[in-house]
């Protein structure tokens, strides 16, 4: 049995050219393996790919060229098998408004075969906070409510891997964090590998153990959260002057700009420069310090480096 719970060779995805559109090479030979147990984050600006590996993962669009193995299955091969073992969160809601929150898991849970004595319908309701809204039609939800019941159709069938997109765009803080601890525990208590796509890098670095970047149909680079992050060779101090003062001159490998709030933000590459150097250079110029703090590199500045002008 292999250590992933996804492998993913060659992908590649063309879509055909239309009365008014020319043909679209999505996919351009994606090579990626997700390993089990793992929250991992699917990253990329818009249209980099994301949404197809998704869809193509979901069953939903056939792919040009390339493998797809899921949780042991290709998809190819073991349809029925590949499918089962994954749940999607999709980023838009598709709800049928005339049926309640038990309804549409019920419904849900027919669909992928799964017996009705074996359907976890309340506890799944539980999960998503939805119980005291079970009877009520879906067109009455709130939006928030509405992508909470979105999870728990993806959940129905108790896959073993959980598919996010976007999952908190445009919800609420208090939304967004039931989500996660429900995410969090689902990973830990039940082994479930989480596949997340997300615009809010803060999340993905918070959230994520690994990830991958995608532009223009592309791997960019896979990595652990933390060793993306210590790519970036660059810290900034930012001194706060006890009476206003300008930027000193400055040695080589050592930048500053003055900010809105009169600190002054000295940018250097730790590989190359300290911080005590940065800070002779500071107490040379005559500057008296009232605080001091660093700031390290985030995953939106290495987003932006690996993507920029790509």
């Amino acid at each position: 049995m292999t250590e992933n719970a996804i492998e993913i060779e060659g992908l590649r995805k063309t879509y055909a050219a239309t009365p008014r559109t020319e043909a679209k090479e999505a996919l351009k030979g994606i090579d990626l393996n997700i390993p089990r147990g793992s929250i991992f984050g699917l990253l990329g600006p818009n249209g980099a790919g994301k949404s197809t590996i998704i869809n193509i993962l979901a069953g939903l669009v056939n792919k040009t060229d390339g493998r797809v193995n899921i949780w042991g299955f290709d998809q190819d091969k073991n349809p029925r098998q590949s499918r089962a073992a994954i749940g999607i969160m999709p980023q838009e809601p598709n709800l049928d408004p005339f049926f309640t929150p038990r309804g549409s898991l019920e419904v849900q849970a027919g669909l992928y075969g799964v017996p009705k004595s074996q359907r976890q319908t309340k506890e799944i309701l539980e999960l998503i906070g939805l119980t005291d809204k079970a009877e009520a039609y879906a067109r009455s939800l709130s939006g928030g409510m509405r992508r909470r019941l979105l999870l728990g159709k993806a959940l129905v069938h108790t896959p073993q891997i959980l598919v996010l997109d976007e999952p908190t765009a445009g919800v609420d803080i208090e939304l967004r964090n039931m989500l996660w601890a429900n995410v969090r525990r689902l990973n830990e208590e039940q082994g479930m590998t989480i596949i997340l796509t997300t615009h809010y890098l803060e999340e993905a670095q918070e959230m994520c153990d690994e990830i991958a970047i995608i532009n223009h149909g592309q791997l960019i680079t896979r990595d652990t959260t933390a060793n993306l992050l210590g790519r970036l060779d660059s810290k900034t101090m930012v001194i706060t002057p006890a009476t206003e003062t300008a930027i000193p001159d400055l040695p080589a490998g050592i930048t500053a700009t003055t900010r809105k709030d009169g600190t002054l933000a000295f940018t250097y590459k730790p590989r190359e420069t300290s911080a005590e150097e940065v800070l002779a250079v500071v107490h040379n110029a005559g500057i008296r310090i009232a605080d001091v703090k660093t700031e390290e590199a985030d995953l939106e500045d290495v987003f932006l480096a690996l993507t920029s002008n790509k």
